[in-house]
């Protein structure tokens, strides 16, 4: 009945309610800091294996100033159409991923996973949606599902 999306939605017959924003950090795990070093500028990143999406590009639009535009469009080494998987990669040691916090902040809590180039990073955000049809009514379980998850994210540390 609900779908939750991250990023920005296209235009479609689905009706949409704003949940919150994430922000993407460029993250990579201590092990592969060891074996590769670590990048102290961005363009260092050439010398490394970047993890990434499958679709859409603009997924692989990190944080980070690039020379013609606000973000850098990175081409990733390895490529997956999961979140979770590239988190998984990362945390293995297989490259640098950009990820947002709402799917990594526990990860850079614990260590597993090391922030980069924090001074070089934008803040660039990626909305929360939850989504469902428009041409079904507004059923009672979904509203209180969608107030239920609005309540508990309103004090998470990675939705603003």
């Amino acid at each position: 009945d609900v779908a939750l999306r991250i990023g920005a939605l296209k235009d479609s017959t689905l009706h949409a309610r704003p949940m919150g924003s994430s922000r993407l950090r460029v993250l990579a795990s201590p092990g592969y800091l060891e074996r590769h070093g670590r990048p102290r500028q961005v363009e260092d990143l050439a010398a490394h294996t970047l993890l990434g999406f499958t679709q859409p590009d603009s997924l692989n639009d990190w944080p980070l100033a690039g020379r013609d535009s606000d973000y850098l469009r990175v081409r990733p080494d390895i490529r997956a159409s999961s979140g979770e998987t590239l988190r998984q990669l990362a945390l293995s040691g297989a490259g640098i991923v950009c990820l947002s916090d709402f799917m990594s902040l526990g990860d850079i809590g614990s260590g597993a996973l090391v922030e980069l180039l924090p001074r070089q990073t934008l803040d660039l955000r990626r909305s929360i949606n939850a989504v469902y049809y428009r041409n079904t009514a507004l059923s009672v379980r979904i509203t209180s599902f969608l107030d239920h998850l609005a309540e508990h994210w309103r004090d998470a540390p990675w939705c603003l």
